[in-house]
């Protein structure tokens, strides 16, 4: 029957709507969390389901399978010595970072505190303090985030490239922003602008590049 169920074509709404076809592509549970961990760049399956607690390994590679069918995403293996398959997103897979940015911004007033059950990532707040970034007046550069939870960096003004990164920036960051918990919290439920953290000493900002001299005019 799961076979049958996984060869089947996938339902849709059948409604002439933008809407309702971008649903068809993208309105699964877990699609959009697979692409938000994808605009790190190429991950492998075993990278992805780590970082997607809550997944099955059946739910996971059946919607792999269905995002590189929409042509969202694409799938290669890697070379020698390398034997692993990596995932990645195509260019109309990447076309929906506004899309999740919105839904971040829209979702940020439901965060409140964080519930016993639920997990968290570091770089799950790349994409909130991307745009906090941007309201700071930061449009361009490497910006490393440390956190309690671990590490990350920021592309901002990405263009092509992926959008952030797990771990320390690779070189020398042109910003490196340590904060805690709550004031991340606070940052990407929209009720402390960074400038403000930063001025008032919830961020330390430390680096000689343009992002970091413009988060310390604040």
């Amino acid at each position: 029957m799961s076979r049958l169920r996984r060869m089947s074509p996938r339902r849709s709404y059948d409604q002439y709507c933008s809407a309702a076809r971008a649903l068809d592509a993208v309105g699964d549970r877990w699609t959009l969390l697979i692409v938000r961990e994808l605009l790190a760049g190429p991950r492998r399956y075993t990278d992805l389901h780590a970082d997607l607690p809550g997944v099955s390994t059946d739910v996971l590679a059946s919607r792999l399978k269905d995002m590189e069918r929409e042509g969202l995403t694409t799938r290669r293996r890697l070379p020698p010595p390398g034997v692993a398959y990596v995932y990645e997103l195509t260019r109309r897979g990447r076309k929906l970072l506004p899309v999740l940015e919105a839904l971040g911004a829209w979702g940020a007033g439901e965060l409140g505190e964080r519930r016993p059950t639920d997990a968290v990532r570091a770089h799950w707040f790349a994409l909130p303090l991307l745009r906090a970034l941007r309201e700071a007046g930061v449009a361009e550069g490497v910006v490393e985030v440390r956190l309690e939870e671990g590490a990350f960096h920021l592309f901002a003004g990405a263009g092509d490239g992926p959008v952030y990164g797990d771990g320390p920036a690779p070189g020398e960051p042109d910003a490196r922003l340590v904060l805690d918990a709550g004031a991340c919290a606070a940052v990407s439920r929209g009720e402390l602008g960074l400038r403000d953290a930063v001025r008032d000493g919830r961020v330390e900002v430390s680096g000689d590049g343009t992002a970091a001299k413009a988060l310390r005019e604040a």
